[in-house]
């Protein structure tokens, strides 16, 4: 008796187990298979020319702070050094005297007045730190001198550290930067800001989100389709964004918020309520292959400013580490672990099941080697936010051209931008609707279930309320396919909604294709189940499911 006992536990444990597998809000960090990665990175200046207060040892003291607590919790970090933080001696003593299994040192890729002039050429800043894009980076000078300051930046660092930095990072930095770094220095890890339209006139649209990427040799913001045409250095997304608010804060107006894990910030990473939210839903959520956040904040906004979010966040971070929740590294040890796991940039979601106090919002982010798509759930209704397509061949500008602005893009292929695309009166993005008694409708539903039903695959399941049936979503690396189980006769659709004066990029509309140009680029959308009809005035169009099922092919270009 005893003996079938246990044979029934042991069955109903692993049945269990197996459950929640398909639930998919299982995996944490003691699952090798889908770690949850932490990297803290600090990445450090010598002088912040804004604040009069903002003293070189102001600065110097928050990072004194910031090493004081990482050890005092003893955790793992990377400090990224600028130029003339580097040849610094308070600096280079400090970064001498950390444990090497501990913290990782590398560069940050601004670029200041030491490096320029050390480099033989004539400063053309405001201040010795100037955050100008045709300046203080990498894309306001060429190519050549490109390789000249990186050759300055790494002869110095050898000769105080012993050799060249494995980790290189920045907000943004060009392709022909990218690319000399890794040919002639081996650097095997790089870092770039999280996605933002416009902030301090830096803008990173439509990429990979979240995560980690291969880039593509042509463009170090696209990720990479093919082996032969990717960069082998995983550039992984920084900053931690909100999943639910940070795409389309300030939505229609002229600027977009920041809801981060940075610590500076009140509401994100400084606030207690939010860090729990943002690492519950980190730890516990369907994330294909792993989940990845950077934390941490650079010296320039000072540790007044950071010190009540960086010690909220620090024990937190190592309480989840003990309970073996999360893996905390440096980013040199995350880009490794990468590179030996990887030979393509693989499948990847986000995903957010339970909201914020007061929201009943849900959010699923999916990620390929070929696009991303983002479902957005709110008051029962669905809207797929945001569909962008990657293309390895597309050609940055600033792969081979200068900056001579203070602004900057890097952009991909747009086929849905709910960000964009919307305007005072219209929020953009597909909408799901339904005939129902002869009414055209919003379908509505409960809360969506999230799952990872076969490897590389995002599936979610939305029990409908007003029409029989459940929506089956599946996302995988090349396509998107819906089917409605249970109902073959309703008669739903997709509804692309757009603002009456957003710069759609859809040159042809067919029943099966449509044709698209953006940026001299065409490429195409192919429908493998259902159709495309043209709907209103503005070029936007619908897709009607063939028997309750549809399917996008988002890998084909053209």
């Amino acid at each position: 008796m005893k003996q079938i006992w246990v044979i029934c536990l042991t069955a109903w444990l692993i049945l269990t187990a197996s459950c929640r597998n398909g639930s998919g809000r299982q995996a944490a960090a003691n699952d090798p298979a889908e770690p949850r990665i932490v990297n803290i990175i600090n990445f450090v200046r010598l002088c912040e020319p804004r604040i009069a207060e903002f003293t070189e040892e102001v600065l110097y003291q928050t990072v004194v702070e910031q090493v004081k607590i990482m050890r005092a919790h003893k955790l793992k970090g990377t400090f990224l050094l600028q130029y003339d933080a580097l040849m610094d001696p308070r600096y280079q003593q400090l970064m001498k005297s950390l444990p090497r299994d501990t913290f990782e040192v590398g560069a940050w890729w601004e670029i200041p007045q030491p490096l320029v002039e050390h480099a033989g050429m004539k400063w053309r800043g405001r201040f010795p730190w100037d955050w100008h894009a045709n300046v203080g980076f990498s894309t306001g000078y060429t190519p050549e001198q490109r390789e000249k300051l990186v050759d300055v930046y790494m002869e110095a660092f050898r000769k105080i550290f012993g050799a060249t930095p494995k980790s290189v990072g920045s907000w943004f930095i060009d392709a022909h930067t990218m690319n000399y770094l890794y040919d002639k220095y081996k650097i095997t890890g790089s870092c770039n800001c999280k996605d933002q339209y416009g902030t301090d006139g830096y803008t990173l649209w439509g990429g990979y989100w979240g995560q980690a990427y291969y880039p593509s040799r042509l463009n170090s913001y696209m990720p990479a389709q093919t082996e032969e045409h990717q960069l082998p250095v995983p550039v992984f997304r920084m900053l931690g964004s909100d999943p639910v608010r940070q795409y389309d804060q300030g939505v229609s107006s002229n600027g977009q918020g920041v809801i981060t894990l940075e610590p500076v910030y009140p509401y994100g990473g400084g606030d207690s309520a939010w860090v729990h939210w943002y690492f519950t839903e980190f730890e516990a959520g369907t994330s294909l292959e792993f989940n990845y956040a950077q934390t941490g904040q650079e010296n320039s906004f000072t540790w007044g400013a950071m010190a009540k979010g960086f010690t909220l966040q620090m024990p937190l971070i190592a309480k989840l580490r003990d309970e073996r929740k999360v893996k905390v590294e440096t980013l040199g040890e995350s880009a490794k672990w990468f590179r030996e796991r990887y030979k393509t940039t693989p499948a990847t979601s986000v995903t957010i099941s339970k909201d914020l106090e007061g929201s009943d919002r849900k959010t699923a982010w999916f990620n390929s080697r070929f696009y991303r798509v983002n479902l957005l759930w709110e008051n029962g209704r669905l809207r797929i936010r945001d569909i962008h397509l990657f293309d390895e061949d597309l050609l940055s500008f600033y792969t081979k051209g200068v900056a001579t602005s203070n602004a900057c893009e890097f952009l991909t292929l747009p086929f849905v931008d709910g960000y964009l695309w919307s305007s005072k009166d219209k929020i953009a993005g597909m909408q799901l609707k339904a005939v129902v008694d002869g009414k055209d409708v919003f379908l509505e539903g409960a809360d969506p279930g999230f799952s990872e039903p076969r490897s590389g695959v995002l599936g979610v399941s939305w029990p409908l309320l007003n029409v029989a049936g459940t929506l089956k979503i599946e996302m995988d690396e090349q396509s998107l396919s819906m089917n409605l189980e249970g109902n073959k006769e309703a008669r739903w659709h997709l509804e692309l909604v757009a603002g009456d004066n957003a710069k759609l990029p859809f040159t042809m509309i067919g029943s099966r294709t449509i044709d698209c140009e953006f940026q001299g680029m065409e490429y195409s959308v192919v429908c493998e189940r259902g159709t495309f009809h043209k709907s209103g005035a503005n070029g936007a169009f619908e897709i009607l499911p063939d028997e309750g099922e549809l399917k996008l092919n988002l890998a084909e270009r053209n």
